[in-house]
């Protein structure tokens, strides 16, 4: 929803930040949600609001959750299990909503058009 509300000639690497930042925090539970950064990055490719700077974002968004969770665990707080093969076929309901919903959203904005 984040990235649907960008406007067409605006910058989103607030957007881009925020969302990276979900994302990380998610993937705590669920590792592979990550990989939705690649749907997002495509979104924004075929909306022409990527940029490198958008890109710079999500990796320093992705990267400050990293680096909370490296401190959380050296002090012992909690541990961070990583098991990328287990948590796969928990990301295949996900993964096909959001293609869903960009398959939709391009979908109409292509009809607006028409």
């Amino acid at each position: 929803m984040i990235v649907h509300h960008i406007p067409r000639h605006g910058s989103a690497i607030e957007p881009c930040f925020r969302i990276a930042l979900l994302l990380g925090i998610a993937a705590y539970w669920l590792p592979s949600v990550v990989f939705l950064v690649l749907p997002i990055w495509v979104y924004l490719i075929y909306r022409n609001l990527f940029n490198l700077r958008a890109f710079t974002a999500t990796l320093i968004g992705l990267a400050t959750v990293a680096i909370w969770m490296m401190v959380f665990h050296y002090l012992s707080l909690f541990t961070f299990p990583f098991s990328l093969k287990e948590n796969l076929w928990n990301w295949l309901p996900t993964g096909s909503l959001l293609f869903a919903y960009i398959a939709s959203t391009i979908s109409r904005q292509n009809l607006r058009v028409r």
